[in-house]
């Protein structure tokens, strides 16, 4: 542990990321429909995904990595299903995708939890995918496979889990096909589960059930399990999870974005549930505004300040930074939990002039999105000096030259 007035600080877990996105933030604020939703936004979110290929998916996937460097993170949950090519077709190394994403974390020093996903079918009613989801498609035979394929590359910065994409995504029979092959893995287990309220009244209709009570009637679910989102829960929910030991992952900065809800966050403390951090579409890429956020949402529906604390801990920035550094070494799994990260804070800068103790965190967290971040270091390497990555300006170039080619397609 840093000493009381040290801005050393452990980094973060990026606990759920698709990479892609990164390369259509931004472009989805323009109202495509009255009553534009999370299903609008995930029809363009289709398109983008159709255009992008291995050596375009590397360098947006390294570039977002370096900006997550840049800004705490130490770890990222990789939630990836764009495993195909365009047509649907698989590439001749089946795992070329997932192939891109452990290069780009390679080359920037981030540590990566690559999560391939299973995604089978359109809809709770078992409806087949449609022309756009192609990409995303396994049999469970080839989905262990790809798994399996992959586990020969794992090293201490790269683990390989599972994903589930979603309760609609995944019929009954291949998730327990899936997890009685995983039983002995001891891997992380990620899934989507209760993003939408569209998608909990659908589950009522077709289920009988909430998504939530419906996933721990029909699995086993237990600390390797992160459920992504959770947003629209009971009561009877919160204290399943909380007992189950699971982690959730939030994601307030995406899920304003998409008009997802707030999580009941007051309840889920009471029942001492665990939580992690993502920034999922990456709409930013920031812990400082995930946490924020995940705290300003709260303070807005209660109508009050000083949300996110507890009997013992009265400082909102140290509690969260404990909760998530507590949930995110859950989501990532113990290997990757351990790597000896650290971020140091500029203590330098006018903004933390004067701080010690809590109020570092405090201040980082609450004193706007000014960059605060001085050094990284991971598993021993420093990748990131006086706020800049040691790679970042070759990372970008590429970047830029393949937005502007797949501006083009």
């Amino acid at each position: 542990m840093p000493a009381p007035n040290s801005p050393h600080f452990p980094g973060l877990v990026n606990a759920h990321s698709h990479a892609f996105q990164r390369a259509m933030a931004g472009l989805a604020e323009h109202q495509s429909d009255p009553a534009d939703s999370f299903w609008t936004w995930r029809e363009q979110m289709y398109r983008y995904a159709g255009l992008i290929e291995p050596e375009d998916l590397q360098a947006i996937a390294a570039q977002l990595y370096v900006e997550m460097l840049k800004s705490g993170y130490t770890a990222v949950c990789e939630f990836h299903y764009l495993h195909h090519q365009r047509d649907g077709r698989p590439y001749a190394d089946a795992a070329a995708m997932s192939r891109a994403l452990i290069a780009a974390a390679a080359e920037t020093g981030i540590d990566l939890c690559l999560l391939p996903v299973l995604y089978q079918q359109g809809g709770f009613d078992g409806r087949a995918l449609g022309p756009r989801q192609l990409r995303f498609a396994h049999s469970v035979d080839a989905f262990l496979r790809l798994v399996t394929d992959l586990r020969r590359e794992e090293s201490d910065a790269l683990q390989v889990g599972i994903a589930l994409h979603s309760l609609r995504a995944v019929p009954l029979e291949a998730m327990r096909d899936v997890l009685a092959a995983e039983a002995a893995a001891q891997r992380p287990n990620h899934i989507h589960v209760a993003e939408q309220s569209v998608e909990v009244d659908e589950c009522l209709a077709l289920r009988g059930t909430r998504p939530v009570s419906w996933l721990f009637d029909h699995a086993e679910v237990d600390a390797r399990w992160t459920l992504v989102h959770a947003t629209h829960l009971s009561g009877p929910e919160v204290e399943r999870i909380a007992q189950s030991r699971a982690t959730v992952c939030l994601c307030p900065s995406t899920e304003a974005n998409l008009g997802d809800g707030l999580f009941p966050l007051p309840e889920y403390l009471a029942a001492q549930g665990s939580f992690s951090i993502g920034s999922d579409s990456h709409v930013s890429v920031s812990p400082v505004e995930e946490l924020r956020w995940l705290e300003y949402g709260q303070r807005l529906l209660a109508r009050r300040r000083n949300v996110a604390v507890s009997a013992t801990q009265k400082s909102v920035g140290r509690f969260l930074h404990g909760q998530v550094l507590a949930g995110g070494a859950l989501s990532v799994g113990a290997t990757l939990a351990a790597n000896g990260s650290c971020i140091v804070l500029d203590d330098a800068h006018p903004l933390l002039a004067g701080r010690s103790g809590d109020q570092l965190l405090d201040s980082w967290i609450f004193s706007g999105n000014v960059p605060l971040v001085r050094e990284v270091q991971v598993r021993g390497r420093r990748v990131v000096e006086c706020g800049q990555h040691f790679d970042q300006e070759r990372i970008a170039r590429r970047y830029v030259d393949v937005i502007t080619r797949l501006d083009q397609r």
